[in-house]
């Protein structure tokens, strides 16, 4: 497969994956005494628009890449 063509497909998914789950959560330590630690989640939300637009472009150069291969 071509480079385009791969980098469309991770561009599918992952545009799909953020859709789906509304975006990201990253862990950080907030407090840390001894053993004793605690950590929160934060959740970063992405736009759906934004998802749909990494989709989008994955398709074209899905599409693109399988137009020059024929």
């Amino acid at each position: 497969m071509r480079g385009s063509v791969m980098l469309g497909i991770a561009l599918i998914v992952v545009g799909a994956a953020v859709y789906f789950r509304g975006g990201f959560t990253t862990k950080r330590e907030v407090l840390k005494v001894g053993d004793l630690s605690v950590s929160a989640e934060e959740r970063n939300p992405i736009a759906p628009w934004a998802a749909g637009l990494a989709v989008v472009a994955g398709i074209a150069l899905v599409a693109t890449g399988a137009r020059r291969k024929a």
